[in-house]
């Protein structure tokens, strides 16, 4: 493989994982921007990895990581940077393999530890004090608010002790309001699935880069070894 051969490939390698890094630099500010934005947090404590913000979070900083190590070992031609990159780079793709299959095989399990969550904050917030668990009052006031939702399954979870949240008038001023019957546990799980369906096509088009990464690694490499070159 002559030089201008080898460039190319190392250019094509450098162009790759920068848009990899630059992908994974996105996730994770998108993941933060949820955290910041998103109401739901402290209702979902079971399970973390449901929420889709933490999962962003963690995959892009990996991700980010990753790839700045594989523009540093073209760029310097190290061969100790690029077999690292690339056995990280493996792994990395295992991982989001596992976690794919991890989600699609155990959705029921998944499903319930989401529902055992949202009880238990609403027991939380019934027998909190006013003044109390705040974070949990706002949040699940929130969802129900913006869901127009009631309850978990609906509004005999209040137990005769509905919040303002669950009324369908706004503002709700009547001291004989009519509620939202149909509960949150299905409308935050669809939201959820929602979420995880973009988020699943963003991974699977990331998984498709690191693949393209990957192979281009492998020649350049290989000509660095036999060559001799990569240690300096």
């Amino acid at each position: 493989m002559n030089r201008s051969c080898v460039d190319c490939w190392k250019s094509m390698m450098i162009l790759l994982n920068f848009i990899c890094w630059l992908c994974g630099a996105f996730i994770v500010a998108f993941g933060e921007f949820q955290m910041m934005h998103s109401k739901y947090g402290s209702l979902i404590t079971s399970f973390w990895p449901i929420y889709p913000a933490n999962t962003l979070v963690v995959t892009g900083t990996i991700v980010t990581c990753v790839c700045y190590l594989g523009v540093m070992g073209a760029l310097k031609e190290n061969r100790c940077m690029l077999i690292t990159f690339f056995v990280l780079l493996f792994i990395l793709m295992l991982v989001e393999l596992a976690m794919a299959c991890v989600f699609l095989v155990y959705d029921r399990e998944i499903d319930t530890f989401f529902e055992n969550d949202l009880w238990r904050s609403l027991e939380t917030y019934k027998l909190s004090t006013p003044e109390g668990n705040m974070t949990v009052k706002d949040d699940f006031d929130e969802v129900q608010y913006v869901f127009q939702c009631c309850g978990v399954h609906g509004e005999a979870d209040w137990g005769g002790k509905v919040p303002i949240s669950c009324c369908t008038e706004d503002p709700c001023q009547a001291l004989n309001h009519t509620n939202w019957q149909e509960g949150c546990h299905l409308k935050l799980r669809n939201w959820f699935a929602r979420n995880f369906l973009s988020t699943g096509a963003g991974v699977v088009s990331l998984f498709m880069l690191q693949f393209l990464c990957m192979c281009f690694t492998v020649p350049v490499f290989c000509h660095f070894s036999r060559n001799g070159l990569g240690y300096q």
